[in-house]
């Protein structure tokens, strides 16, 4: 059974004021959209509903393989070749021995995927999307600030889905298929999936993973036998302490970019699943499949400088590192090399389903357009970004990777003090939703947020700026994740205690 606190109850003065909400939007758009909706209506598969929390009545019966299906949709999703050129990074760009660089994928990822097991508890509980449950601790406005921080987030990430996407079409097809074509196909079939929602993206992620699982064992056995196992990391005893802390971060900031859309997933399950299986199942599937594609990564990344094959097929893209794996198979690696472009559209799908939902969270006037016209508009902005920026993959990864793990933990770190320290005791009341009166209002948080910015300028270290902090380091090391979580834990809760003394809520 659930707790009292936690079931959802809609109170008289709640739907008036959700009803004050709502009377300023107009008629006729209205009508535009129940239109729509009957237009979706008539199309098998197709999602026509937008960010509004899904009924009791509309939930998936509990059942016993549920839980092996969170498994398997995370385990899919996480299989990305996006991971393997993270893990690239490691060896081939930081200069990291392979055991440095698979420790710090190892552990930076677990790390990361608590978080997000975390924060997929929260999608049976309310029925609400991720970024809809933190107006709960964030307040209505504050939190809309979030929803654009993570349409930036999985724009970014959308166009280097699809700039690996197309350039391994590119070589496969040995340059007949050229790469702007390439980027093009795979954003039409991450469009697709993304378009029809829930119930074609859940099914299609449960099955996904076997061919993908099967291609990374392949690599494995062709590509294993050429990783550097020996090598030691480059650089003083400082440097390789100051790049080992980089891209234990940088894993960190791959796992945590799920983190603001993990509950998306899981709006259309019974709040009966119990939380530890939610946060298990999630945290189990998602870093279990990241692990693999990161450690493939650094393998692929040290063996560069011991094959002299590898060197001459490695052309400065990951596409190639890839290829070069596949060396030894012919025509077969180049069937395999396809598989693992299926596996760009799993990642990808996500991301474009989610920004749609987060340009409806934005208000009133957003949420009267249908999901698709966003899905559509976001796939041809970084469709249009991953053509301009396809032959500067590696930077684009080492300098946007970090900036999402600093708006994300700053986040988190709100959500998780406000729900420990602040909210527990009190439950939720998930039809207050959309009403800014019942939510908090937001001062504390917005502070917080902005400490925790403070703290990650201070204590980075990118090509476009290094803090102090981070430039004190010797060897130089970015810090700002960590500045980051520390200023906003220590800001917060004195925030918030002050806010509720003088507002009340």
């Amino acid at each position: 059974m659930m707790p009292e606190a936690e079931k959802t109850r809609i109170s008289p003065s709640v739907q008036s004021v959700a009803q004050e909400e709502l009377e300023d939007q107009a008629p006729l758009n209205a009508s535009h959209r129940s239109r729509y909706q009957r237009w979706a209506g008539s199309i098998k598969g197709l999602e026509a509903r937008g960010i509004e929390p899904i009924p009791l009545e509309e939930r998936l019966k509990t059942s016993p393989s549920a839980s092996l299906h969170m498994l398997l949709m995370w385990f899919s999703m996480g299989m990305a070749v996006n991971n393997m050129v993270v893990g690239s990074l490691g060896t081939l760009v930081m200069k990291l021995s392979f055991a440095d660089a698979a420790l710090c994928a190892i552990f930076g990822n677990l790390l990361g995927g608590m978080a997000v097991g975390y924060m997929s508890t929260w999608g049976p509980r309310s029925g609400n999307r991720t970024l809809i449950v933190a107006r709960y601790f964030m307040g209505y406005y504050p939190s809309k600030v979030c929803c654009s921080l993570n349409v930036l987030t999985n724009l970014g990430y959308g166009m280097m889905n699809c700039m690996i996407g197309g350039q391994l079409l590119s070589k496969i097809s040995g340059g007949a298929v050229s790469v702007v074509v390439g980027i093009i196909i795979v954003a039409l079939a991450s469009l697709v999936m993304a378009t029809f929602g829930m119930q074609i993206f859940q099914y299609y992620e449960r099955y996904a993973w076997f061919p993908q699982l099967l291609v990374l064992c392949i690599i494995t056995g062709s590509a294993g036998p050429q990783f550097d196992f020996e090598s030691s990391s480059v650089g003083s005893s400082d440097e390789v302490n100051a790049k080992r802390l980089a891209f234990f971060s940088l894993c960190l900031s791959v796992s945590l970019a799920w983190a603001p859309l993990a509950a998306d997933y899981y709006v259309y399950y019974p709040p009966t699943i119990r939380r530890w299986k939610t946060w298990s199942m999630t945290m189990m599937g998602g870093c279990s499949a990241m692990i693999i594609t990161l450690l493939l990564g650094v393998g692929l990344g040290s063996g560069v400088a011991k094959n002299l094959k590898w060197a001459e097929i490695y052309d400065g893209t990951p596409a190639s590192l890839l290829m070069a794996g596949y060396g030894r198979l012919g025509g077969f690696g180049k069937f395999c090399a396809f598989i693992n472009v299926v596996t760009v559209v799993s990642s990808n799908a996500p991301g474009s389903y989610s920004m749609a939902m987060n340009f409806q969270m934005l208000g009133n006037v957003w949420s009267k357009i249908p999901r698709p016209v966003f899905t559509v508009t976001t796939t041809v902005i970084y469709t249009a970004c991953a053509i301009g920026g396809r032959d500067f993959l590696y930077d684009i990864f080492k300098s946007f990777l970090p900036l999402i793990g600093y708006w994300i933990i700053i986040w988190f770190t709100i959500v998780v003090e406000e729900d420990l320290l602040f909210r527990r005791s009190q439950g939720y009341d998930w039809s207050a939703w959309n009403c800014r009166q019942k939510l908090p209002v937001g001062v504390a948080a917005a502070l917080a947020f902005l400490v925790g910015w403070a703290g990650a300028i201070v204590g980075m270290d990118q090509v476009y700026y290094t803090g102090p902090i981070g430039q004190a380091v010797i060897g130089g090391c970015d810090l700002g994740i960590w500045l980051g979580f520390g200023f906003t834990a220590l800001a917060f809760p004195p925030l918030r205690m002050l806010e509720l003394r003088v507002i009340g809520r």
